[in-house]
């Protein structure tokens, strides 16, 4: 992990493979302090970067494939692994958080309040 060095006003102003005496605090190196530093949109990295938006073009893929499974009866969601469980009940929890917040702001004139 890096080290770094902040300014009188808490900013960080180098960051260090090392600790040389003045730069003793240690950050990860995606810590939001170090990201500024050296100016790295970590968003424009994710969505410039063709192999993680298919990773999680796939991962979508995954889950639909798994629901339609358990829909038809060919595997059973309690025959997956504990982990696989609760990851899929955790995306179903943030999908279903999605289309509340999606249906607050639709543009459908019929939930026009």
């Amino acid at each position: 992990m890096p080290f770094v060095r902040r300014d009188t006003e808490g900013n960080v102003d180098a960051v260090f493979s090392q600790s040389d005496g003045i730069a003793i605090e240690e950050l990860p190196a995606d810590h939001p302090d170090i990201l500024g530093f050296l100016q790295i949109d970590m968003k424009s990295l994710i969505d410039n970067d063709e192999w993680i938006q298919a990773d999680l073009a796939l991962a979508r893929v995954t889950e639909d494939l798994v629901d339609l499974l358990i829909g038809k009866g060919v595997i059973n969601f309690t025959e997956l692994p504990e982990g696989a469980q609760m990851k899929l009940l955790k995306r179903q929890g943030l999908r279903t958080e999605l289309s509340y917040v999606a249906k607050l702001f639709s543009s459908d004139d019929d939930n026009f309040l």
